[in-house]
């Protein structure tokens, strides 16, 4: 059985749109995507690392340094290993004002995330777990998130054409979630419940079609 790790943040955690701050809400197991995935793929042993608030690389000042996606991985690709293929989404907390990035520079920082990966040898014989490198939804800046995230929406809209160019340059695996999926018009950044049957089956027509 091969193991496919999902390195994300809450849109992989399973979070439900948000109504308000401090809001902590999660779908059942059976009802995220990524409990359906596993079921899509039964050969496959489908690991849901999603950390709400997880970034690219970045410390985050105010909800805590550990929401580093770079500062963490290593540590998870280890106690997961042997990881065949790592399914990374990341991004969309990126856009948050109090970070000034661009679209560029997430796909940058992504492509980074991709060669700590690659580089890792946390693969089956110690070799290159293979990436399924996924770009989010646009965000919309609604509800109560509105303000965390504001000016982010023209920058997600720029994320799927910047994370394909990276995609191609690391040479992995790209998928453009934005294509299967919108974000709720609650929060402007989590998924509706019907967004998961959906997401997982186009995340399991990916997985079979890059990985067979």
């Amino acid at each position: 059985m091969r193991t496919l790790l999902l390195y994300g943040d809450s849109n992989t955690h399973g979070t439900m749109p948000a109504s308000h701050l401090g809001f902590d809400g999660r779908f059942d197991r059976d009802e995220r995507w990524a409990g359906r995935l596993t079921k899509l793929l039964p050969d496959w042993e489908v690991i849901a690392e999603g950390h709400p608030g997880r970034t690219t690389v970045h410390d985050d000042p105010i909800e805590g340094a550990h929401r580093n996606g770079l500062t963490v991985l290593p540590a998870i690709l280890e106690s997961h290993k042997p990881v065949d293929v790592v399914l990374l989404m990341l991004g969309t907390n990126d856009l948050k004002e109090r970070f000034s990035v661009n679209a560029g520079d997430i796909a940058l920082a992504l492509e980074r995330l991709v060669r700590v990966i690659r580089a890792s040898g946390a693969g089956p014989g110690g070799g290159a777990p293979g990436v399924l490198l996924v770009a989010p939804p646009p965000i919309i800046e609604t509800g109560c998130l509105a303000g965390m995230f504001a000016g982010g929406a023209a920058k997600s809209r720029a994320l799927a054409a910047e994370i394909a160019a990276a995609a191609d340059r690391a040479g992995v695996a790209f998928m453009d979630a934005g294509k299967v999926v919108t974000v709720s018009d609650i929060d402007g950044i989590h998924y509706d419940a019907n967004a998961n049957p959906e997401l997982a089956e186009a995340f399991a027509a990916a997985i079979r079609r890059h990985f067979p």
